[in-house]
C-alpha cells in the first residue's frame, strides 16, 4: 500500500503579530531578509532573517545608535523645575528612522532610510547581521521620505522617494556606489485624486517592465497600488492590486520578493491600534504582466488579503527573540532603548547575570532616559520581570511599563525611606502596600482587546492584581505600545537590578 500523502503545510496571517512597520524584504540565495522602520528607538533598523518567509528571527541592526542630532540623546532638563529655569533639551518622538528599504547588489547589502527632519541616508554591509558602514547622507534636508534604490540591468543606479505628506514620487539618477544623487530628480507619480496619500514606493523590474509598488489611502486604510511603464522614468499606468477587507483595512506598504522557484510574495503591514502595524504575507500571481495579490477577485486585476495559505517553503523553527536572563555580555537583539541610551547608567557587568539601571532625573517616564523596550507581540502576551530594589534612592521610580503616549506602569516608588508598590496610569500614581523585602516580581498581561492588567508577587508564586484593565496607548508616535523596563528619579540617585525578563505569548 502506498504511503499517504503528506498534508500541505499552511500559515495564518499575520505572520508577525508585532510592530515591524513599513517592512521591506529581499531574498539572497535561500535566505530572506526584512527591515522595518524604528523611529526614535535605538539601535535603529532591525534586520530579520527567515528561510520560509513566515518565521523570522532578529539578526542585527543597521544603526548601533541614532546619529542624526543631539535631540536623539534626550538632552536635559527632564524635571519641571529645570525646564522652567533652563528651557532647553527635548526629544525626537515620531522622528528618526522612517520606512527603510533593503537591496543586495554586487555582493553588498544596502539599506536606505529617511529621517523626516534630516534627510535620506544609506549604509552597506557584507553580512546583514553587521557590522554596517557609517551612515552616508544621500540627500540632506527635511521633508523627504521612503527611499528605495534600484540598479538596472546595465548597472545604472536610481533612487525613488516620496515627500512627507505623501507625494509626489521623485526619481533620481544615482552614482553606481549608491552614495550620491546625480540630478535633481523627476516626478514619476502624482495624482491626488486617483492616487491619494501616495507613499512608500518600491522599484522593481520584471519581463522588461518597470514597476513601482506604492500604497495609497493612508496608514490606516487603503489598497496597495502598482504602476508599470516601459521606461523607468514613465509614464506609469496604475492599478490597485490588493484591496481592503473589513478585517484588514490597510493591506499595503511592503516589499515584493520571489522564491528560488520564481513564486511571488508580498509582505505588508496592517494597522492594529496598540499592537502597531503588524505584518501579513500575500501570494502574488502575475497576469498579463500585472501582479494580483492575495485571493483574486472576479475582476481579474486585484485581490484581497488571505487569512491562511500554503507555506512558501517547509516551515522552520525560527522565532523572534523575547525573554532574557541578562547573562550575556551584550543585550539581546530584541531590545531597543527609547532614544539613545546614557551608557554610563546601565550595565550588564557590574553585577553579572543582572541588568543594572541607574536612575537619571526626570519627572515623567516619557522624558526619562534608558527606558529599555521590545516589540509587543500579540494578540495575547504575559510579561514578567524580577527586580532588586535594595539600591533605590529617595524619589526613585522603577518597574515594568507598557510604554507609549501616556504610558501605564507597575513598579516601586521610594519615598520617606520606604519602598511602595505603585500602579501608574497617564502620569497619576496609585500607591499600594509597602515592599519590605529586596526583590519583587512584576507582571503585565496584555489581551487581544488591547488592555493591560498589572500584578505583583512577593514570593514568585502568587500574583496580586493592582487595578483593573488599563487601555494600552493607542497607535502613537507612529508606533504601537511596547513592554519596557525603566528607572528614573525625582530626587536622589539610585539603581535597580533586573534579574530576568520573561515573555509568554499565544496566537
Amino acid at each position: 500500500m502506498a504511503a499517504p500523502a503528506l498534508a500541505q503545510q499552511s500559515y495564518t496571517n499575520p505572520i508577525l503579530y508585532a510592530d515591524y512597520s513599513d517592512p521591506d524584504v529581499i531574498r539572497v540565495g535561500r535566505d530572506y531578509y526584512l527591515v522595518a522602520s524604528s523611529f526614535h528607538f535605538s539601535p535603529g533598523i532591525p534586520v530579520l532573517r527567515s528561510r520560509d518567509l513566515v518565521h523570522w528571527t532578529i539578526v542585527g541592526h543597521v544603526l548601533p545608535r541614532l546619529p542624526f542630532g543631539p535631540l536623539y540623546d534626550m538632552p536635559g532638563p527632564h524635571t519641571l523645575t529645570d525646564q522652567l529655569s533652563k528651557p532647553i533639551g527635548g526629544t525626537k518622538y515620531a522622528s528618526g528612522v522612517w520606512a527603510p528599504s533593503i537591496r543586495h547588489h554586487n555582493g553588498l547589502f544596502y539599506v536606505y532610510w529617511p529621517t523626516p527632519d534630516e534627510g535620506i541616508f544609506m549604509a552597506t554591509a557584507k553580512d546583514p547581521a553587521g557590522p554596517w558602514s557609517e551612515p552616508v547622507t544621500v540627500k540632506a534636508g527635511p521633508g523627504l521620505e521612503d527611499p528605495c534604490p534600484f540598479w538596472d540591468d546595465d548597472g545604472t543606479a536610481w533612487l525613488i522617494h516620496g515627500k512627507v505628506g505623501a507625494g509626489p514620487l521623485i526619481l533620481h539618477r544615482m552614482s553606481a556606489d549608491g552614495k550620491t544623487l546625480l540630478d535633481e530628480g523627476v516626478v514619476v507619480a502624482e495624482d491626488k485624486v486617483k492616487l491619494p496619500v501616495l507613499e512608500g514606493p518600491k522599484l522593481y523590474k520584471r519581463n522588461g517592465w518597470y514597476y513601482i509598488f506604492a500604497p495609497i489611502g493612508g496608514v490606516g486604510t487603503g489598497p496597495q497600488a502598482v504602476g508599470r511603464a516601459r521606461a523607468i522614468t514613465g509614464p506609469y499606468e496604475w492599478r490597485s492590486v490588493l484591496l481592503p477587507t473589513p478585517d484588514v483595512q490597510g493591506p499595503h506598504q511592503g516589499g515584493y520578493v520571489e522564491t528560488p522557484e520564481g513564486k511571488g510574495w508580498f509582505a505588508h503591514f496592517n494597522s492594529t491600534g496598540a499592537f502597531g502595524r503588524i505584518v501579513h504575507l500575500q501570494p502574488v500571481k502575475w497576469i498579463d504582466d500585472w501582479p494580483v495579490m492575495g485571493d483574486p477577485l472576479p475582476n481579474g486585476t486585484s485581490g484581497q488579503p488571505v487569512t491562511s495559505y500554503a507555506m512558501p517553503a517547509r516551515a522552520t523553527r525560527d522565532r523572534l527573540q523575547d525573554s532574557d536572563g541578562f547573562s550575556s555580555k551584550r543585550l539581546g537583539l530584541q531590545w531597543s532603548w527609547n532614544h539613545n541610551p546614557d551608557d554610563g547608567r546601565w550595565s550588564l557587568s557590574v553585577r553579572p547575570g543582572w541588568l543594572r539601571l541607574t536612575a537619571g532625573k526626570a519627572d515623567w517616564l516619557s522624558t526619562a532616559r534608558n527606558t529599555l523596550t521590545q516589540i509587543l507581540q500579540g494578540p495575547h502576551a504575559i510579561y514578567t520581570t524580577r527586580i532588586d530594589v535594595s539600591r533605590m534612592g529617595e524619589g526613585q521610580r522603577a518597574g515594568l511599563s507598557l510604554f507609549g503616549v501616556r504610558p501605564s506602569w507597575i513598579g516601586v516608588v521610594r519615598g520617606n525611606g520606604r519602598n511602595i508598590v505603585t500602579l501608574a496610569n497617564q502620569g497619576f500614581e496609585f500607591p499600594g502596600p509597602e515592599l519590605k523585602g529586596a526583590t519583587i516580581e512584576l507582571r503585565a498581561e496584555v489581551g487581544i482587546e488591547q488592555t493591560v492588567r498589572y500584578s505583583y508577587s512577593l514570593d514568585g508564586k502568587t500574583f496580586v492584581p493592582m487595578g483593573a484593565g488599563i487601555a494600552l496607548s493607542k497607535f502613537s508616535w507612529w508606533k504601537g505600545s511596547r513592554p519596557a523596563l525603566f528607572s528614573f528619579t525625582r530626587g536622589g540617585e539610585g539603581a535597580v537590578d533586573v534579574d530576568w525578563f520573561r515573555v509568554e505569548h499565544s496566537r
